[in-house]
């Protein structure tokens, strides 16, 4: 068996997992009314022909986060590891408290869905006030998603013009633009995009043609595996001090935000 035909054969299983997991869920739903979850919001749409998917997703979630909130140790940090930002791109003040670590895949939806949806909320409650920050850290995996390399090189070559926060949006927000395009197209595509957020000209395109910061990127899958990330997104919060909790998939805000509440209740 092929690495690429591996990797489909083990992102096919999640997806099963994934499908039994919610198929248990609304199992649970209808059984039991999940009024101690949703506080009897639902009791009232508990037949499976009335219940809207806006609805289960929200079911999903807080179900999610009751797992996660029992997961979650009293005292001491779920990674003892100490994580390293490394010198990577950071959304955010650099003196924030708390950090979160992400090892992200530019063309993997999770990672997308993260960054459009969850992302948002957590800058307008935590990053704009002060208290954390993110740095983006390259987990590109080539098997399945080959056009993310050259994506996290055209982040980083917008970084050195200060533009990453404004790159990184695009390349998540427009992922269906870009991700199945021809290495040529990419660049053109791509300095495109530099073009119209007021970058250098000359200065991008000898940035992503060189592929300046592959042995970067290089770095952070490295250090993502002696992390033991396996796929995207991870993410590790904290710091060195209290240590990190690790979250692994796109979870939805509320899980975040207890994961963060609970380590800024660490800090002295």
């Amino acid at each position: 068996m092929s690495s690429e035909n591996f990797e489909n054969l083990k992102k096919n299983e999640k997806i099963v997992k994934k499908s039994t997991f919610n198929g248990l869920i609304i199992t649970t739903v209808i059984a039991i009314g999940i009024s101690s979850f949703l506080g009897g919001t639902y009791i009232a749409n508990l037949d499976s022909n009335q219940i809207s998917q806006e609805e289960l997703d929200e079911a999903i979630a807080k179900l999610e986060l009751k797992i996660l909130q029992n997961k979650l140790p009293s005292n001491q940090p779920m990674i003892e590891l100490k994580i390293s930002a490394d010198n990577d791109p950071i959304i955010g003040s650099s003196n924030a408290p708390i950090t979160i670590i992400e090892f992200s895949d530019f063309q993997c939806p999770f990672c997308a869905k993260f960054h459009t949806q969850t992302l948002p909320k957590i800058m307008n409650e935590y990053v704009k006030e002060g208290k954390v920050k993110l740095v983006f850290r390259d987990f590109p995996i080539q098997s399945i998603h080959s056009n993310a390399l050259l994506a996290s090189v055209a982040a980083e070559c917008a970084n050195e013009q200060e533009k990453f926060k404004e790159m990184h949006d695009r390349l998540f927000e427009n992922q269906n633009e870009w991700n199945s395009k021809n290495t040529d197209n990419l660049i053109i595509l791509f300095n495109q995009y530099s073009l119209e957020m007021g970058m250098e000209k000359e200065k991008f395109d000898s940035c992503l043609k060189n592929g300046k910061h592959i042995k970067e990127i290089q770095k952070d899958l490295e250090d993502g595996r002696t992390y033991g990330v396996t796929g995207t997104p991870s993410f590790f919060i904290g710091n060195d001090e209290i240590g990190f909790m690790e979250l692994k998939g796109a979870h939805p805000f509320e899980n975040f935000k207890n994961v963060i509440d609970t380590q800024l209740k660490k800090i002295k």
